[in-house]
C-alpha cells in the first residue's frame, strides 16, 4: 500500500476518492523510562526511551489506518497528517488520518 502526505501520487492516477481512514493509539511510559529521560534531561542527550515509545506509537496507528483503507478496498492513503499529544501524566496519543483512493499507474 502507498502512504503519502502529498495528495497526489507521481506516475499514478487517483482512480476513486473512499472516504477518510484514521488510526489512533494512546502509550504510556513506565516509570523507569521516565526516570532515565529525567536523567538524560537532566544531563543533556536525547531520550532514546521516549524515541521508541514514540515510534512504536506512531507505527501502531499507521498500521491502524492502513488496514481501515484496505478494509474500504483501497491501495493507497494519501494527505496523512500526524498528530502527537500528550495526555495525562506519561500518556501519549498518536493519531494518523489521510483519505483512502484506488490509484492506478500512469
Amino acid at each position: 500500500m502507498l502512504i503519502t502526505t502529498t495528495n497526489n501520487l507521481e506516475g499514478y492516477h487517483i482512480d476513486e476518492y473512499l472516504g477518510i481512514v484514521s488510526g489512533e493509539t494512546i502509550i504510556g511510559a513506565n516509570v523507569f523510562k521516565d526516570f532515565f529521560a529525567s536523567i538524560t534531561d537532566i544531563v543533556g542527550g536525547r531520550s532514546s526511551a521516549y524515541e521508541q515509545v514514540l515510534r512504536e506509537a506512531k507505527s501502531t496507528a499507521m498500521s491502524e489506518m492502513e488496514m481501515q483503507a484496505r478494509a474500504f478496498g483501497a491501495n493507497a492513503v494519501i494527505g496523512i497528517d500526524l498528530d502527537y499529544e500528550t495526555i495525562r501524566d506519561g500518556m501519549l496519543m498518536v493519531t494518523t488520518s489521510g483519505t483512502a483512493v484506488k490509484v492506478s499507474k500512469l
